[in-house]
């Protein structure tokens, strides 16, 4: 079974190392990663998305955290705060340093970000072919109005630097209207058996993969059956802020809401929390399967069952 997943963030990672568990060594799993999170930080290229799925499955990602890698230090952090260079609100251990200064040596030498991942991925065997959306330059900005006025800031000072704690007025992944798909994406997805949707942030992961153009397009004519997984449980998040950035889009933070925001165009089956289960009605009512079933990610077993759960509704929507 060849199966394509989209996606970015934590949430991504962990659905991602539970599909694993899930699958037969035979089956192929192909990840297209969301790059809009990238940042250029101390001279540095850092790609979030990419290298939270290339640690949580090669076995070294800081579990607690779940970003950054285990067992980690800080020593270059320290200095560069002595030397007066930040930004302080980002932090880069010195572990993830090194996998910041091969990248960016690598792009400097020429090689293309896919290029580059495959490389880094030669050391981790996360067990998947990770390609990035897109080897064009994109980035995620939020515009917002604070003390200092209406501006963008990028995603990540958002995230990280504010907190989400200032209401999003807009999403715009730059770039990304410009940007082609990686090679093999339109591919990969061509040739799908089933493509899924972790529960990753709808808008400025996934949304963001679908931004580029001719992957939504792509995924809407795929043969393949489109499952996605709600990251709302319960009319929250799951993990970090989704709500504020489903807000600025106009989504609300309900299970239902999120997969008629993808719409039927796309989605074939749509799995939400039992504690949602008064959704199944409204998103079947679409044109899109749906199923109740336990979606939190609570250890690898739990994960793998919602991944055998989305493969078997892939099945009952491809009959």
């Amino acid at each position: 079974m060849r199966i394509v997943a989209l996606a970015g963030g934590i949430g991504g990672a962990r659905f991602l190392r539970g599909l694993l568990a899930a699958v037969g060594p035979q089956d192929e799993i192909t990840v297209i990663g969301n790059t809009g999170d990238d940042i250029h930080l101390y001279g540095l290229k850092v790609c979030p998305d990419l290298d939270t799925v290339m640690y949580t499955l090669g076995g070294g990602i800081n579990e607690e955290q779940g970003w950054g890698r285990a067992d980690e230090t800080w020593s270059i952090k320290a200095e560069m705060k002595e030397y007066g260079v930040g930004p302080e609100w980002f932090g880069l251990g010195d572990r993830d340093f090194a996998t910041h200064l091969v990248r960016s040596q690598m792009l400097t030498a020429g090689y293309s970000l896919s290029q580059v991942t495959e490389a880094l991925c030669v050391r981790w065997q996360p067990g998947v072919r990770l390609l990035p959306m897109s080897d064009d330059r994109v980035e995620t900005h939020v515009r917002i109005t604070d003390e200092q006025g209406t501006r963008a800031v990028h995603f990540q000072e958002y995230w990280v630097k504010l907190h989400a704690a200032v209401d999003a007025e807009a999403i715009v992944p730059v770039g990304a209207d410009t940007a082609e798909p990686a090679p093999g994406v339109l591919e990969a997805i061509a040739a799908a058996d089933v493509i899924l949707f972790p529960p990753s942030n709808p808008v400025v992961s996934i949304g963001t993969i679908l931004a580029v153009p001719g992957i939504r397009e792509a995924v809407a004519a795929a043969p393949a059956p489109v499952v996605g997984l709600s990251p709302i449980i319960g009319g929250a998040p799951v993990r970090g802020m989704a709500d504020k950035v489903l807000a600025a889009v106009g989504v609300e933070a309900t299970a239902e809401a999120v997969a008629l925001h993808y719409g039927a165009a796309l989605l074939d089956g749509w799995l939400v929390d039992t504690a949602d289960g008064d959704a199944v009605a409204g998103v079947e009512a679409a044109g899109i399967a749906c199923r109740a079933v336990p979606l939190l990610m609570t250890d690898v077993d739990a994960t793998a069952e919602m991944a055998r759960a989305a493969l078997a509704l892939a099945e009952q929507v491809r009959a």
